[in-house]
């Protein structure tokens, strides 16, 4: 099992959601609500956050899907997946989170009815990316959607969100390639309506 990722993997779990809030102007409910309307996820669905972080969206995801439905989060950061857990725990919710890499999910085929990704893939390096999109294709079942998030054009030149994704970027033309040539179809890209974060969303044929 691949064990370690070429990718940068952020570990300060304890700066990670005053980060989020700064960025997503005190909106990261409604910004993560976002995103699992983008999934269409609904009632007993299964769902997956790939770079979870400290599982704020698989936690919104698992109060969605409620008992019949399931939520799982993987993260490279042992300590993001330690705090997720906490969370989860005080939410008291059961949703299972584990430390894994995007090129190599722990997870069989055809398992997930959504697969959401947001602000990570930018972290990849390009063979990473392209690895990544493919095991969310292979572990999302046909007809399951599969959701990316993350920073298009640049903000700028100084400002706090250009310092906070200064590790880069990435277009919403590329997000749409990496995921065609994976095999999904994409269905819908467009701006999420804070600063410069785009979404595609794409579906298993």
């Amino acid at each position: 099992r691949v064990t370690t990722t070429t990718g940068r993997v952020l570990h300060s779990a304890g700066a990670y959601d005053w980060l989020a809030w700064l960025l997503l102007g005190g909106r990261e409910r409604a910004f993560r609500q976002r995103v699992l309307e983008l999934g269409h996820v609904t009632t007993r669905d299964a769902v997956l956050d790939v770079g979870c972080g400290t599982g704020t969206l698989a936690i919104l995801a698992k109060e969605r899907v409620g008992p019949s439905g399931a939520a799982h989060g993987i993260d490279a950061s042992p300590e993001m997946i330690a705090k997720a857990r906490r969370k989860a725990k005080r939410a008291g919710l059961e949703v299972s989170f584990e430390q894994a890499v995007v090129e190599a999910m722990p997870f069989p085929a055809q398992r997930f009815d959504a697969v959401l990704s947001t602000l990570m893939l930018h972290h990849l390096p390009r063979p990473v990316r392209e690895q990544c999109a493919r095991e969310m294709r292979r572990v999302a079942r046909p007809g399951g959607r599969v959701v990316v998030v993350d920073f298009g054009a640049r903000t700028g030149a100084g400002s706090i969100l250009e310092r906070f994704h200064r590790h880069g970027r990435i277009e919403p033309a590329e997000i749409q390639r990496v995921l065609t040539d994976a095999g999904l179809r994409v269905e819908q890209s467009g701006a999420m309506g804070l600063h410069d974060l785009q979404f595609v969303v794409a579906r298993v044929p």
